[in-house]
């Protein structure tokens, strides 16, 4: 049977004997309604993957513990792929994960190449994917001790690591992109501490429990653009209208292998985000994005339509998904929010993950793992072949799609908490930052701070509180491997985005070439 701690060796045997319980009849219809909702679950705005799951929960009471978990893992990695259709064609990321496919992949798509970015993401995505829960069938019981080393020092510093990212992410200027992440970062402060319990800048009801992520994600992306189709009326044309050549999926497949570099530093950070405990995926695809930009010696296109800037926010999305299981299942440490609500789903069935929960559970666990593996080959399956008739809908007259896309960021908002106070927020929100965009300031560093902010203060109090009983902060955040391999990281990130915002300042010319059209 199973081994508490399976070798490489073992656990691909264990793999390849629990392979055909995937294709069971019941158990593949369920993939299939699990891929497939999730697709059109993510794709709806305001639908994070931790709700789509969280809403399937209940109709797994009356399935078997195996069915009800292969329910589940197809829509956890489906969701995470179709926020990438509403990122792309409505500038509305799915969740938190697709925002960095949103800067590349909506300029794309009011260029006409709709079909082809989204193409391009469900490619990258299941690529990514894939090789996540490959990590997760070989690598679980190394990987899993090692993420077991970080504490809350070092997720502090992979939370500042995250905010050094900050000022890269606006390529049009670094001061005012470090600007947007500040205002994020005081958005993120609202409401009260969770562990101190403090009040801070509450001054209406509706801040008391903090602004939610989601409806500040469909305010600052979705309503700037909305206000903007309705300041244009009927008289502009759509740009997203004109003609272009159609864009085969072989040619797709050539852009994607002709852009390895991309896809593999997103599938290699997705991989170790995502296997860290308590970081998730919300800040995978933005660092991905980062580190490819600063690799990419077209880092100038990027924002503008670049294909690479898809790949690797993608395939670093998905390939999160298969380690943010592996602390999960073998040390009840949930490596995400999806990760957490899975954990319920397991606990519901009389399952308690663990390290011998391969010895005392091998059907159940081996055959959720599987069929997570073929839930991404099928993701990509049916991301494709809607693909072409999805971005239709970027082809809409202007003023039907900001009709259409204000009720879906009513509806997003809403159904967060039932709250009209989060539908407010929301559009107070999208009005400063339609404001502020006239200034040239970008909605993807604030975001990026408010999503950082509540991570970096909670480890930095929690780290407070452990360094006090111990030998003083110093110590406990400044020493150590790795710690100092953290702190190293941070500083190269500051000084790379330095270093190439004066290369910037000195020769404007690659920025204007990044502007033209087509790639």
């Amino acid at each position: 049977m199973g081994d508490a701690n399976p070798s490489g060796e073992q656990a691909g045997m264990e793999f390849l004997h629990y392979f055909g319980g995937v294709f069971e009849p019941v158990a593949l219809l369920l993939l299939l309604g699990g891929t497939i909702g999730g697709l059109i679950l993510g794709a709806t705005p305001g639908l994070s993957p931790t709700m789509a799951v969280a809403l399937l929960i209940p109709f797994t009471f009356h399935l078997s513990a195996t069915q009800g978990l292969i329910l589940l893992g197809a829509a956890y990695t489906s969701t995470v792929a179709g926020g990438a259709v509403s990122a792309i064609l409505l500038n509305i990321p799915g969740a938190p994960a697709n925002i960095a496919t949103a800067l590349d992949g909506n300029e794309m798509a009011r260029k006409g190449q709709g079909a082809r970015a989204l193409q391009l993401s469900f490619l990258a995505s299941g690529v990514g994917g894939v090789i996540g829960v490959l990590l997760l069938i070989f690598l679980t019981p190394v990987l899993a001790q090692w993420a077991l080393k970080f504490g809350p020092s070092h997720l502090f510093w992979i939370a500042i690591l995250g905010v050094t990212v900050i000022g890269s992410l606006d390529s049009k200027s670094f001061v005012k992109g470090l600007l947007s992440g500040c205002i994020g970062l005081w958005l993120s402060m609202i409401g009260y501490d969770e562990i101190l319990g403090t009040e801070r800048f509450i001054f209406t009801d509706a801040l008391t429990g903090g602004i939610h992520i989601i409806p500040a994600l469909i305010g600052l992306f979705a309503i700037p653009q909305v206000m903007e189709m309705f300041s244009k009326g009927r008289s502009t044309a759509n740009v997203n209208a004109i003609s272009v050549p159609k864009y085969s999926l072989s040619q797709s497949i050539k852009e994607l292998l002709d852009s390895i570099r991309s896809l593999s530093i997103g599938t290699v950070v997705g991989s170790v985000i995502g296997l860290i405990p308590g970081v998730g995926g919300q800040i995978s695809g933005l660092v991905a994005y980062d580190q490819a930009r600063k690799f990419s010696p077209m880092r100038e296109k990027f924002g503008t339509g670049h294909a690479e800037g898809i790949i690797a926010a993608e395939s670093a999305n998905n390939a999160m998904v298969g380690p943010s299981l592996i602390p999960l299942l073998t040390l009840s440490i949930p490596g995400s929010p999806t990760a957490a609500v899975l954990l319920g789903g397991l606990l519901i069935h009389g399952i308690f993950p663990g390290s011998d929960i391969f010895d005392k559970h091998p059907q159940v666990v081996w055959t959720f793992i599987n069929s997570m593996l073929i839930g991404q080959i099928l993701m990509v399956i049916f991301g494709i072949y809607t693909a072409a008739w999805a971005a239709r809908i970027a082809k809409a007259p202007a003023p039907i799609m900001a009709a259409g896309v204000l009720v879906l960021a009513v509806f997003g908002s809403y159904s967060v908490q039932q709250s009209m106070g989060d539908v407010h927020i929301m559009l107070v929100l999208g009005i400063g930052m339609f404001l502020l965009e006239k200034f040239g300031f970008s909605a993807a560093p604030l975001v990026l701070g408010l999503i950082l902010g509540p991570l970096a203060g909670d480890y930095f109090t929690n780290g407070s509180m452990i360094a006090a009983a111990q030998n003083g902060p110093w110590v406990y955040f400044f020493t150590g491997g790795l710690n100092i391999l953290l702190i190293s990281l941070v500083s190269l990130s500051i000084g790379y985005s330095f270093w190439n915002n004066m290369l910037q300042k000195r020769d404007p010319v690659p920025e204007k070439a990044g502007q033209e059209p087509g790639q």
